[in-house]
């Protein structure tokens, strides 16, 4: 428990560090992420067709392989100095070519292939295989449109896709943690296969957890993020980091509202809805996975995405089913929560049934009047 909250401290100073590192580069980004216009060919092969997305550490580009005709691909843009200190550029420089280099070398049916990366103006690209067809964010807003659920059926399907693909990165050597997932960052090809897109915050886990490195230094996305990945590096994110966001991602896609975030949890306990008190057509075995690997301390969360997806499709327990250790310092954990947010009520109720108690025991007190009454002495002397 210290190590996780030296964990949230580091992460709150790294949050202010972060501040002044965005003020320092403002000017930088400006002049910086300038959007390349269409028809401009970069190492004199790649197109650039359509301007996918943009954010404030570079943008992703539709592009054409001019060697290869009729390829499409997918352009990520860094720019290296946002992503280090003043004066280490070069050092930034190395570690993506490092880290590239790793990312090339994966190959799973649910991650897009990395296929080349260079640099060419001051900037850091990553080429990859561009992924047609609709991220889950906006198959979510489809259905709230039509004022409906997503079927539980349709996102366990895609859960036990994403498991496959946690599973093949955090076995990696080194293992190998995304750190921003999200729906937005999940896409559906038209054939139904999801591809979990975006590794501008990959990061390569050393066996040294003192030199752990990063694409692109950055802090997820905030409902999605646990609290060990505020700040910078210094935070101590392992696999249990991304089975938080996956199970964060899979509260948004089933309830249609995307969950209370990891700091506003730790300062309020108790502010994350239930996702059955939002769509009580989720399966409790769904619900308690869910918030298992959502717990806020990482030691309370399944320890891999095997794990995690054996806890999503397992039956209803029994009262008398033992359930897994980290499942049940979650459900100690949960008490601590509930006693925590209402302390003061419990507090209140307690006091109210013990002066409850005291009244009901305690022998009456009856007027004088009523003692002469009841003792034969005064009646003797009544006429």
């Amino acid at each position: 428990m210290t190590a996780f909250l030296s964990c949230v401290i580091i992460g709150v100073s790294g949050l202010v560090g972060s501040i002044s590192r965005n003020t320092q580069y403002a000017t930088l980004t400006t002049n910086m992420s300038s959007i390349l216009p269409v028809g401009a060919v970069l190492r004199d092969r790649y197109e650039i067709i359509d301007l996918i997305g943009q954010g404030g550490m570079g943008a992703v580009y539709k592009a054409e392989d001019l060697r290869l005709r009729g390829r499409i691909c997918a352009l990520k843009e860094v720019l290296p100095e946002l992503i280090s200190e003043p004066g280490m550029e070069t050092q930034a420089h190395d570690q993506f070519y490092r880290e590239a280099s790793t990312l090339a070398r994966l190959d799973h049916p649910n991650l897009p292939k990395v296929s080349d990366f260079f640099a060419e103006s001051g900037r850091e690209y990553l080429v990859m295989d561009f992924v047609p067809g609709y991220d889950l964010r906006q198959l979510l807003e489809a259905a709230r449109r039509r004022g409906d659920f997503l079927e539980e059926a349709t996102v366990l399907g895609w859960a036990a896709q994403l498991c496959d693909a946690l599973t093949y990165l955090h076995t990696q050597e080194p293992p190998v943690l995304h750190r921003d997932i999200k729906p937005s960052n999940i896409k559906q090809t038209p054939r139904g296969v999801l591809k979990l897109v975006d590794f501008g915050l990959v990061k390569l886990l050393q066996p040294d957890e003192s030199r752990t490195v990063t694409v692109v230094q950055g802090r997820g996305t905030v409902a999605y993020t646990p609290l060990e990945q505020y700040g910078s590096d210094t935070g101590h994110t392992d696999v249990r980091t991304d089975l938080y966001s996956l199970g964060a991602t899979l509260y948004h896609l089933l309830t249609g509202e995307s969950p209370a975030d990891a700091k506003q949890r730790f300062l309020k306990p108790g502010s994350l809805v239930p996702p059955r008190d939002i769509n009580p057509r989720i399966s409790q075995p769904v619900e308690r996975a869910i918030l298992t690997a959502m717990a806020q301390h990482p030691d309370d969360r399944p320890p891999s995405a095997e794990a995690f997806r054996d806890l999503l499709f397992s039956p209803p327990l029994s009262p008398l089913s033992a359930s897994p250790p980290f499942l049940e310092v979650a459900s100690r954990t949960t008490w601590v929560d509930l006693w925590r947010a209402h302390r003061w009520l419990a507090t209140a109720a307690l006091i109210a049934t013990v002066l409850a108690l005291l009244v009901s025991l305690w022998p009456p007190l009856l007027p004088p009047e009523a003692n002469l009454i009841a003792t034969p002495t005064a009646l003797s002397g009544l006429p």
